[in-house]
């Protein structure tokens, strides 16, 4: 993806799209945990951290797609990833957060135990993902980072959304 520039109005510095100035490769993360576990996603993707109140639930959908919250009349399906990475069904209390994110023009929640920090690291920094099968699971993270009190394993919204697209779909009609 390539990033467009523009000259602030001071011509001292080429601003990109993502924030960024020219010369400087800064990324963003809100991480949060699942588990023991730490996760982040792009802070650009984030459109809202909800606290947990409840989905409705819709039969016949994989176990992680936990129901359909109503986001001022969007309906967005809610993804429980401890289930999706095989760790067991969230047990969801008023103590978890939905973490409402953006791709293209489709919104989805992700179940969380908790939000934990904005990450500001040097994108350079981000390490791939060891691939040492070929599981759908690991395909749903995009890269670890190591930071002073462990690793972020970043989630690849892209992935996550088209491997659940079909799930979204049915859930929205």
């Amino acid at each position: 993806m390539a990033a467009s520039t523009t000259e602030e109005s001071t011509g001292s510095s080429d601003l990109r799209s993502d924030g960024t100035t020219l010369g400087e490769s800064v990324a963003e993360f809100i991480s949060f945990s699942i588990g023991e576990d730490q996760y982040g996603v792009a802070i650009m993707s984030v459109r809202e951290i909800k606290g947990w109140s409840g989905v409705t639930h819709l039969p016949k959908q994989p176990d992680y797609v936990r129901g359909v919250l109503n986001l001022r009349g969007v309906m967005v399906p809610i993804i429980d990833l401890r289930c999706r990475f095989g760790q067991g069904r969230t047990e969801a209390s008023t103590m978890h957060v939905v973490i409402i994110v953006q791709l293209g023009g489709k919104l989805v929640g992700i179940l969380a135990d908790r939000v934990l920090d904005i990450v500001s690291i040097d994108a350079n920094k981000v390490q791939p993902v060891p691939r040492v099968t070929r599981s759908n699971q690991s395909d749903l993270l995009s890269g670890l980072v190591t930071i002073e009190d462990g690793m972020i394993a970043l989630i690849d919204l892209e992935h996550l959304i088209s491997v659940s697209e079909g799930e979204a779909e049915s859930l929205a009609a």
